[in-house]
């Protein structure tokens, strides 16, 4: 190996947000992450939902206006329906559905 070209490698202590630390290698001074083995749902067996730029609210928030526009569109198919009298069809009077405005 050539010398004076290789980082200098130290052992670390790196930190998780969770607060959790543990010893590492690396060429940098200090190492910081969000998630650790003390915290993440696979090790912990607890589910952790990661969200990131607000994905989990912006998706719920979708789905309760879709839901709203479901309902809309429910409510508006139920209206009542008014009768419409149409000319007499061999002496017997015709009515037909017609949606109020």
């Amino acid at each position: 190996m050539k010398s004076g070209i290789h980082p200098q490698y130290n052992n670390i202590t790196a930190t998780c947000v969770c607060g959790g630390k543990f010893a590492t290698g690396s060429t940098r001074d200090e190492i910081k992450v969000e998630i650790c083995s003390q915290c993440h749902p696979f090790y912990t067996g607890k589910q952790k939902l990661v969200d990131t730029a607000g994905r989990v609210d912006k998706f719920k928030s979708r789905m309760e206006a879709s839901a709203k526009m479901k309902q809309a569109r429910n409510d508006a198919d139920k209206t009542p329906k008014i009768a419409e009298e149409k000319p007499a069809v061999d002496g017997k009077i015709v009515e037909t559905a017609k949606k109020e405005k």
